[in-house]
């Protein structure tokens, strides 16, 4: 299959690109190859790969900010996306939209399923909803793949934050009452592969199996690596940022099971393999 792969230079579309070449055309565009907020550009960028899926990976990521860039995250995620999808449609291309788990509202007790009803509270949360909303209205034949806490070896994420902190402090404090799981990119872009050769069209959520706090995910980053430090739990309120974080944002994988495909592994396994490729 031909696939064009949007923020190809991201965290995730690097590994995505990485492991989709060995078995297809892939063409990664990053944002000086295509301007997503343009819609000529992407009919013309579209048009000319001709390709029979397009993943989006791209999007306006900075949450916090967002709350203050409301315009450009809308204009990034949303318009962006719609424009994607309508160039994708025209040409009966499968559509596979990478969302996040901010579309809810981690209220829940209990791990959401793909058709809960969502419930965003942060700009960036919103932004990816209604990406969602123009996705489903726009495509036939669409993925939407949510996902949460990603780390890879491409980009910042919490593990290389955390490696950092620790060779300039003895002491960290880390939030423990935000739930969530831990999402491995190798594996993610594993999954979104065999998902694209599919017909399984519909919504997904894709994380690593397993659930933790980041303050969990803290000390098992510094058992794995090694590494002795003081790290003390504390509370949400403790650190407060511009943008809601969700409390519980554990997603149920119905969607995997349903469709027969394999789910991803627990979310430490994966950990202890990003570390040994992070060491090289």
């Amino acid at each position: 299959m031909r696939i064009l792969v949007t923020g190809a230079n991201g965290q995730l579309g690097k590994d995505l690109v990485k492991i989709l070449e060995d078995t297809h055309e892939v063409y990664g565009c990053d944002r000086h190859a295509l301007d997503i907020t343009s819609t000529v550009q992407c009919k013309n960028v579209i048009n000319k790969v001709n390709p029979d899926v397009v993943i989006h990976t791209a999007a306006y990521t900075a949450v916090d900010l967002a709350e203050t860039e409301e315009d450009e995250a809308y204009k990034v995620n949303v318009f962006g996306t719609r424009n994607l999808t309508a160039a994708a449609e025209e040409l009966g291309a499968k559509f596979c939209y990478i969302s996040t788990d901010y579309v809810f509202d981690g209220n829940a007790s209990k791990p959401y399923k793909e058709y809960d009803d969502t419930n965003p509270q942060s700009i960036y949360g919103k932004t990816k909803r209604a990406g969602e909303q123009l996705v489903q209205s726009l495509s036939s034949k669409y993925f939407i793949v949510r996902t949460s806490w990603v780390f890879g070896i491409h980009g910042t994420n919490f593990v290389k934050m955390m490696l950092n902190l620790s060779k300039e402090r003895d002491t960290l404090k880390v939030v423990n009452d935000q739930i969530g799981s831990p999402t491995y990119t190798v594996d993610l872009s594993r999954f979104i592969a065999q998902l694209v050769e599919t017909e399984s069209y519909g919504i997904y959520h894709a994380t690593n199996s397993g659930t933790c706090s980041w303050y969990d995910f803290a000390c098992a980053i510094f058992e794995e690596s090694g590494i002795s430090i003081d790290i003390q739990p504390c509370l949400t309120e403790d650190f407060p940022r511009p943008a809601p974080r969700p409390k519980y944002s554990v997603m149920d994988h119905l969607s995997i099971r349903a469709n027969g495909f394999e789910d991803l592994r627990n979310w430490r396994e994966a950990l202890r393999d990003f570390m040994r490729e992070l060491k090289g």
